[in-house]
């Protein structure tokens, strides 16, 4: 039923400013919109909802996360434009903060200002 249809992915943010300046700026993200609930991004036709909160406490996990052909470029990029790149210390991570898995995939995690956890990913 949903299989055709499009994703809405959101991200909570307590300053939309701030995440403005970090998703348009930073990551690259069009801005559509700000509806006063949430900033509208356009991610390569895939729609995402940064939503204004008062609280909350970021996941610990990922939520939010895209897939790329050349990761050590993008994370070099990225870094550039100000991210800094999680070494968590439970896995070995490259210089560049880069996991490898046994199955060759490889994933680098970074936070935006609110503290979500965000990756980018290459797969095999």
């Amino acid at each position: 039923m949903l299989g055709s249809t499009n994703i809405v992915a959101f991200v909570p943010t307590k300053d939309s400013e701030k995440a403005r300046a970090f998703y348009e700026g930073v990551l690259g993200l069009r801005f559509v919109k700000d509806d006063g609930f949430a900033m509208v991004l356009n991610a390569n036709g895939i729609m995402i909802r940064v939503a204004k909160m008062k609280e909350f406490t970021p996941a610990q996990s990922t939520i939010l996360g895209w897939q790329v052909s050349d990761i050590e470029n993008v994370v070099r990029g990225l870094q550039k434009k100000g991210a800094h790149f999680e070494i968590f210390g439970f896995f070995k991570q490259d210089e560049l903060g880069i996991w490898t898995a046994p199955t060759g995939d490889k994933v680098a995690w970074f936070k935006d200002p609110d503290g979500n956890i965000l990756s980018v990913s290459q797969h095999v």
